[in-house]
């Protein structure tokens, strides 16, 4: 169940994301007063693909997971976003229904502001635009990393880059990274197009090598740094890993 949580303090909350850090104390305060603040559960949705809402949400606690699912009824997952990251935006800015659906993986608290807020805010404030631009920009080239990646990489070689990016998602700059909950197989199946079975294969392969180490409510990552040689050398030395984003640290 979903409800609204009492405005107070919320502008401590929304100055700490990219797109308002360039604001004054005062902007960021009448912005947050012009969102809706939402409670979510674990599991609960969001936005519903094909959706004609326009709102722009902000998670200030919890983690979303953006997924499509084609006609046939399969699965795919875009990414998980965590509480500091946004979405919503390109439904706002191109006015089409929303082209995923977004699900609450854990308890979440969003800001839900308006796209008639959005775009007044846009109006008003050239930080916030730059701050989008860049934003966009970095969108279109995860996209493309993953067109390359799916096009040049071998299910296994896609299954390790997958861990090694949530590896450093999770612990940056550390050679050592717990995933906790830990991905699931058929999760990790539904982000790299494949099957949850090429993932267990592939996963207890990992265990056995003692890259990764299965706990009860946990995943770790042992040895990052064997993990990013793993994928460079199967993705070359011509661009494709620095593409990737999956050099070695």
């Amino acid at each position: 169940m979903l409800r609204d949580k009492p405005k107070h303090n919320n502008e401590e909350a929304l100055a700490a994301f990219e797109i308002f850090r360039d604001l004054s104390a005062e902007a960021v305060r009448a912005l947050s007063q012009r969102c809706r603040w939402r409670r979510f559960g674990a599991h609960q949705p969001i936005v519903e693909y094909q959706d004609s809402t326009r709102d722009v949400y902000f998670i200030v606690e919890g983690q979303v997971r953006a997924t499509y699912f084609s006609a046939s009824g399969r699965e795919v997952s875009f990414s998980e976003l965590p509480a500091g990251e946004m979405f919503g935006e390109i439904a706002a800015i191109d006015g089409q229904p929303r082209s995923v659906s977004i699900m609450a993986v854990t308890a979440t608290l969003v800001a839900a502001m308006p796209a008639s807020v959005f775009w007044e805010m846009l109006r008003h404030h050239d930080a916030v635009v730059t701050a989008i631009l860049r934003r966009l920009t970095r969108l279109v080239r995860r996209l493309s990393e993953r067109v390359v990646e799916f096009s040049t990489l071998a299910v296994r070689d896609r299954i390790r880059a997958e861990l090694l990016r949530l590896a450093r998602q999770a612990a940056p700059g550390q050679n050592v990274a717990t995933l906790a909950p830990p991905p699931t197989h058929t999760e990790l199946a539904n982000r790299i197009s494949t099957h949850r079975e090429a993932v267990t294969r592939e996963v207890c392969e990992l265990c056995r090598l003692g890259i990764i180490e299965k706990r009860s409510h946990a995943l770790v990552v042992r040895d990052v740094a064997a993990l990013a040689d793993m994928v460079v050398s199967v993705a070359g030395e011509d661009g494709t890993a620095e593409r990737l984003g999956v050099r070695p640290p």
